[in-house]
């Protein structure tokens, strides 16, 4: 992954990173492997454990102590209402960037060709 894609995301994990809660929750290593099924594979993991515990710290997830099989117990985060109203917002604002960035790239791509 590019400098350019790792500056993109930073500003955009974060509603990722509750998407993927909002389908149902996990802990921290089942939201990697996630991300990565879905193509974020330059993702380290170190990241999205710093961003769980800022979205923890807002209030936007809610979190259970899970006993885990081997080692100390998991912590499985669920987004709750504040995480699903910042998750809507997200949306919203991705949708109105897109849409714009979008007719931007349509606009120089139809003066490249000399429409």
């Amino acid at each position: 992954m590019g400098k350019q894609m790792t500056e993109m995301l930073k500003g955009t994990l974060e509603g990722i990173v509750l998407a993927i809660l909002a389908a149902q929750p996990a802990y921290g290593y089942e939201i990697t492997a996630r991300l990565r099924e879905q193509g974020f594979t330059d993702i380290a993991e170190g990241t999205v454990y710093a961003l769980l515990v800022r979205i923890e710290q807002r209030g936007l997830v809610d979190v259970a102590k899970v006993p885990s099989e081997k080692g100390p117990p998991r912590k499985v985060y669920t987004l709750n209402a504040a995480g699903n109203s910042y998750l809507a917002e997200f949306w919203n604002t991705w949708s109105f960037l897109a849409e714009r960035i979008g007719h931007l790239h349509r606009n120089n791509h139809s003066q490249e060709k000399g429409e």
